[in-house]
């Protein structure tokens, strides 16, 4: 008995590389600290609340831009600036969290919470035992899944409902923060 004649293998065909990230996230959130990241901050800023939703005629910056406790945050999506949030202190151990937002061509990557949950962590680590925020109405439910509470009646803000929330921070763990455990 002769032995079965083996096909040849079919030619694999070459396909072209494709951009994958696996194991990386490609969010990233920072404070943007120097000129180029506060400008990219307010460019989305901008985008979001004065071309596309209306919310300012002219600008949404106003005197908390200036100050200098004020921190702002940039989101980078694979090394683009997508979206923003701004926080500062509003009294001991509070701080307000607001102008988040993320321009429309990243809406699909969830920037969003990564955004909110940096804020969150950055108050906290700077001593906050509260952080409040004005939401607009459509987000409430997902700064609830963020681990929010709605604090009150729903408000006008800039002639838009808005529902205050809260959130308790929770300290970073001392060795996240750069101590070195006992």
């Amino acid at each position: 008995m002769s032995a079965p004649a083996l096909s040849r293998p079919s030619r694999v065909r070459p396909v072209p590389a494709v951009n994958v990230l696996v194991g990386v996230d490609p969010v990233h959130c920072r404070p943007a600290r120097d000129a180029a990241g506060i400008a990219a901050h307010h460019r989305i800023r901008h985008v979001v609340f004065v071309e596309e939703q209306g919310v300012f005629a002219e600008t949404d910056m106003d005197a908390h831009d200036a100050r200098t406790d004020v921190i702002h945050v940039l989101a980078l999506h694979a090394g683009r600036p997508a979206g923003a949030v701004r926080l500062y202190p509003t009294g001991p151990g509070e701080w307000l969290g607001d102008r988040l937002a993320v321009l429309p061509e990243f809406r699909t990557a969830n920037l969003g919470a990564p955004l909110v949950r940096f804020a969150v962590g950055a108050a906290g680590a700077r001593g906050a035992r509260l952080m409040r925020a004005h939401v607009q109405v459509a987000n409430e439910r997902f700064f609830q899944r963020l681990g929010w509470h709605t604090d009150g009646a729903v408000e006008t803000y800039v002639g838009h409902p808005h529902v205050p929330m809260c959130i308790e921070p929770v300290a970073p763990c001392p060795w996240l923060a750069g101590a070195t455990p006992p």
